[in-house]
C-alpha cells in the first residue's frame, strides 16, 4: 500500500469520529462526531514535515534531537485553543483529555501542543 493510500483511509476513519464546522471561538473548529470516550486515540495530524513556523503547522519537541514540524493536511488543522482543553497530543497522536460528547468542539492548549 502506498503512503498516499494509507493516508486516504486514516482520513476516512478520522471523518467518521471528528467533523469541521463554524466555531464559536474562531472561525471553523473540530467538532466531535460521535461521543469520544477519555484517553481515546482521536486521530493522527498528518502532513508534510516543515522548518518554517506557519499556518496550521504543529510541532513536536521529542526527548533528543531537534523539534519536527508538520503543516497540518487533515481535520485535525481545525483544532481551536481553549483552556481548559478537550484533547492533547502525544507526538502527532491526538488523545481525548476527557470524555467528549457528539457535536462538542474539540480543543487543545496550543503551549501543551509542542
Amino acid at each position: 500500500m502506498t503512503p498516499p493510500k494509507r493516508r486516504r483511509l486514516s482520513d476516512r476513519r478520522l471523518a467518521s469520529v471528528v467533523y469541521v464546522a463554524r466555531s464559536t471561538i474562531h472561525g471553523r473548529g473540530l467538532f466531535a462526531a460521535r461521543s469520544i470516550a477519555a484517553d481515546e486515540y482521536i486521530g493522527t495530524f498528518h502532513g508534510p514535515r516543515v522548518s518554517d513556523d506557519g499556518c496550521h503547522v504543529l510541532w513536536v519537541y521529542p526527548d533528543k534531537g531537534a523539534p519536527v514540524g508538520r503543516v497540518g493536511c487533515n481535520l485535525l488543522r481545525f483544532l481551536n485553543h481553549a483552556t481548559p482543553y478537550s484533547a492533547a497530543f502525544e507526538g502527532f497522536d491526538l488523545y481525548a483529555c476527557r470524555a467528549i460528547q457528539a457535536g462538542e468542539e474539540i480543543t487543545i492548549d496550543y503551549a501543551e501542543a509542542e
